[in-house]
């Protein structure tokens, strides 16, 4: 081997270490604060909103008009032990989260630093990276669970309460409670071990199967290991894989809580006890069958996997928020055990990223930007209105920015998307989003197929330009009738009233749609940072015209 090759291996060999020290050292100093902030954090506004939570659970299920009075006895009986559950896992959850948050991604960014081309670029980032950002981390997580735990779940109980008599009404017997609680229990009971011991026995197959799939890149040149850059990251990758392993295996184990008590809801939707027991059983097969496939073992399942629905594509139909349509969802569906891909050249923190659907985020919220300030230089909407949703009092005017801006900026898009003939969504920076490349989510397939299926009543229907600007009204200022005579945008009412129902029908489902998103985690602290934004823009604007109207009267006084 030549000279260059050898001291192209001792460089990598000392940049590993290198890296691997200073990680420790910064995961030392930094690990424990952003951990502590994480956890006392999230705990706190756990334990914060607790009263708060069980309050408003108990006034809604008495209120609401979608469950019969058993149902709604069986829910109250119920809340103890959901709470109680909803504590244990939430408070561990975080523990979990704050301890590898805090203590890895310090250590993960000191890696990083080698992507950089310059030397001594390299060297201050791997100093620098991951230490006030990891603290700042931590606060950004606890403020969007503080978002989700306060925003979107009365949100959703507010929703629950204010849903019309005219929706279906779910009903229960009460000789099915019984079945309900004992499934339930027989769930928990099965679902954990099982899951438990499959998830401990093939731990070890993907130990080794990892540590073989990396060194084989390794030696080969392949996967994260094509970049001499790369090799440090992928040396931590190697090493760092057992830890990944067990937060698998935790993992399966927390879900399978879940998996459990799902039994008593197929038990409700089924009216059958034997169903419910029978979805325990296919549940164990379904987790068993969907590590072998992740894992690359023989297919299928030792296991029984007896059918729990009425019939084939009977799976229980969800809807977003008030969507109109329905789209079935698998709820049944085992958990998988952390399996992460090795991509060429892509870092651990964008492929974080790329799962949370990052880009589809920053392209909603720049069109929400961009659109904003359009409708703000035409007064359209005015900085009230942004005020008025800073404050949050949940009024009409609130609504004209926190559902009105985002559905505008969604019909946009559509219609952008069908007058480029594309097969998906078209987003602003060109990206097009369609069923081969889009993220694979479960939380995106309840926003992108009904988006999808809203654009082909779109394009069937043909609107007009005034249709459009009438829809384009509708979606802004919903029920406000006042701000929609305000605006004078050419749009015309079609005297066809079966044409002006469909109209109006889009402009509804597309507001629930986005009451819907509006509930995710980040939503709300991207859109708010949007708002604050268009708030500057608007001081901006108004300094610009305070400085002409000042030089212009300068001017006068001068020819004076």
């Amino acid at each position: 081997m030549e000279a260059a090759g050898w001291l192209r291996i001792v460089y990598v060999v000392f940049a590993f270490f290198s890296a691997l020290f200073l990680g420790a050292l910064k995961a030392l100093l930094v690990g424990p604060v952003a951990g502590l902030i994480l956890i006392i954090g999230n705990v706190g506004v756990i334990l914060g909103l607790l009263p708060t939570h069980i309050t408003w659970t108990v006034y809604t299920i008495i209120r609401t008009n979608r469950f019969d009075a058993p149902l709604k006895v069986a829910i109250l009986i119920a809340l103890p032990a959901l709470f109680g559950i909803w504590l244990a896992l939430s408070i561990a959850g975080s523990v979990i989260v704050g301890i590898g948050y805090g203590f890895f991604t310090p250590w993960v960014s000191a890696f990083e630093a080698f992507r950089h081309e310059n030397e001594s670029h390299r060297f201050l980032h791997c100093l620098v990276d991951g230490t006030w950002e990891t603290v700042k981390g931590s606060c950004t997580v606890v403020r969007d669970f503080a978002d989700l735990c306060f925003h979107s779940y009365l949100l959703y109980l507010k929703e629950l309460r204010e849903s019309p008599v005219s929706d279906e009404l779910r009903t229960l017997r009460l000789i099915h409670v019984p079945g309900l609680i004992l499934v339930g229990l027989l769930g928990l009971i099965v679902e954990i071990p099982f899951y438990t011991i499959i998830a401990i026995v093939k731990s070890p197959y993907m130990l080794f199967r990892g540590w073989f799939r990396l060194t084989h890149d390794l030696i080969s040149r392949e996967g994260p290991f094509l970049e001499t850059a790369c090799i440090p990251i992928a040396g931590l990758t190697i090493l760092f894989w057992p830890i990944v392993v067990i937060g698998s295996i935790l993992a399966a184990i927390f879900s399978s809580f879940f998996i459990g008590l799902y039994a008593s809801v197929i038990v409700y939707q089924e009216r059958s006890f034997r169903r419910g027991v029978a979805y325990v059983i296919a549940m164990v097969a379904e987790f068993d069958e969907y590590t072998n496939d992740w894992l690359y073992l023989r297919e299928g399942t030792i296991f029984p996997k007896p059918s729990y629905r009425k019939k084939v594509g009977a799976e229980p139909e969800y809807s977003v928020g008030r969507l109109g349509g329905r789209f079935s969802s698998t709820s049944g569906e085992a958990p998988a055990m952390l399996m992460p891909s090795l991509v060429h050249s892509v870092s651990v923190r964008e492929a974080i990223k790329e799962v949370k659907m990052v880009q589809i985020w920053t392209n909603l919220m720049k069109s929400c930007e961009i659109s904003g300030k359009e409708l703000l230089d035409t007064d359209v909407i005015t900085p009230t209105d942004l005020c008025e949703w800073l404050k949050a009092k949940g009024s009409d005017e609130a609504a004209i920015i926190g559902v009105g801006l985002p559905c505008y900026c969604l019909l946009h898009t559509v219609l952008n998307s069908i007058k480029s003939r594309s097969n998906g969504l078209l987003m602003p920076d060109g990206v097009e989003i369609n069923h081969m490349n889009r993220p694979k989510d479960k939380l995106l397939d309840w926003f992108f197929n009904p988006i999808m299926v809203l654009k082909e009543q779109i394009k069937v229907i043909k609107l007009g330009d005034n249709e459009v600007r009438l829809l384009q009204k509708l979606v802004l200022f919903g029920s406000n009738t006042t701000r929609m005579d305000a605006w004078d945008n050419g749009s015309s009412v079609p005297q066809d009233s079966l044409r002006a129902a469909q109209i109006e029908g889009i402009s509804r489902r597309m507001g629930g749609m986005i009451r819907s998103v509006s509930k995710l985690p980040t939503y709300r602290r991207r859109f708010r940072q949007v708002v604050k934004d268009l708030m500057a823009h608007t001081s901006e604007k108004q300094n610009m015209i305070a400085r002409c109207g000042s030089m212009t009267s300068s001017s006068i006084f001068e020819q004076v």
